[in-house]
């Protein structure tokens, strides 16, 4: 099935076959308005709301879609929620050939407990269904908090967890919080599956290891002692806003000595990048605000952050010396939030 691009001129084709309808119709005059303001705000230059043309496949299996994948190339790209892909479509700065679909594949839309793996989340779950998931709220819910904190409520009921990892945004909400927890992302492609630690997944922005007929099927967090997490971001907005920074940490605390520590941080360099020195200086110390505070000034070290329209490096570092701190102690004092 082939959708796509309609010609800016068909409005001034309705425009014209309405005009010269019959008169007295209230309705009709109030279409003719209507299209003759799209006519002439696209004669301004506005925003393209069609899409160019392409072919759409909607496989029923994993292995057709990787099949399809394989058989285009490059000139494929995979749809989920489509809260990404759609709209640089609509802007032109993608023209894929074809889209393969992912909405048969059920298989990927879990989210459940499985005893000696970990919290498996499938990746064609959305960001509101992990806000609602049961499994993730009882064990870790620093997951659906950070979910909660992503784009509005209509991007959240349509984009899923695949797609927020494999766009590679270096500001992605996500990659942070599962990196805290040393998640892994299963990926599968013509030739089989292989599983990789999130955090070596990324190579640069919009960049991953993935090749080209391989999907993420399925994100996996493994069963760990950590006692506490914690996702923190700052956005120019109070909700709806990219990250200009974003902390993750995960901890594990035992008699107020902090025994294991993750930190993954994000929007700071061109991937999600873990801060081991941050979390090598916290193993073995006991708790306190000097602790956290000289982790928080360690971080910054750790980081590599621009300057854009959003905030400077020195404005974005000095996020990653506050949020670590900040993020650490919620994690110590309230556990997984």
């Amino acid at each position: 099935m082939v959708i796509g691009h309609r010609s800016k001129c068909i409005y001034q084709q309705i425009i014209r076959m309405l005009q010269f309808s019959e008169e007295g119709d209230a309705e009709r005059q109030i279409v003719v308005k209507f299209v003759m303001q799209v006519d002439n705000y696209l004669k301004r230059g506005g925003e393209n709301v069609y899409l160019p043309d392409f072919e759409y496949y909607t496989p029923d299996s994993i292995a057709e879609a990787c099949q399809l994948l394989s058989q285009f190339g490059a000139s494929a790209k995979v749809i989920a929620g489509g809260t990404d892909l759609v709209n640089k479509m609509k802007k032109e700065l993608l023209a894929p050939e074809v889209l393969v679909s992912i909405k048969n594949l059920d298989q990927l839309k879990k989210i459940e407990y499985v005893p000696g793996r970990g919290v498996v989340i499938g990746a064609r779950v959305t960001h509101n269904e992990l806000v609602k998931s049961e499994v993730l709220n009882e064990k870790y819910s620093s997951v659906s908090n950070a979910a909660q904190q992503m784009a509005h409520n209509q991007v959240r009921n349509a984009g899923t967890v695949g797609g927020n990892i494999c766009n590679a945004v270096p500001s992605a909400d996500l990659p942070p919080i599962f990196i805290a927890f040393n998640a892994t992302v299963k990926l599968t492609g013509v030739n089989g599956e292989r599983t990789l630690a999130l955090e070596d997944l990324f190579t640069g922005p919009g960049k991953t290891v993935m090749t080209q007929d391989e999907l993420i099927t399925e994100v996996v967090i493994p069963d760990q002692k950590m006692t506490g997490s914690n996702y923190i971001k700052f956005g120019l907005r109070k909700s709806g806003a990219l990250a200009v920074v974003g902390v993750a940490v995960a901890v594990q605390v035992e008699n107020n000595v902090i025994k294991d520590a993750r930190v993954a941080l994000g929007a700071v360099a061109a991937t999600p990048v873990r801060a081991k020195k941050t979390e090598d200086f916290l193993k073995g110390k006991e708790v306190s605000d000097e602790l956290l505070a000289e982790a928080g000034f360690i971080a910054t070290g750790e980081c590599k952050p621009i300057s854009d329209i959003r905030a400077s490096a020195e404005y974005r570092t000095d996020l990653v010396r506050v949020f670590t701190k900040r993020a650490l102690r919620k994690a110590i004092d309230e556990g997984h939030v």
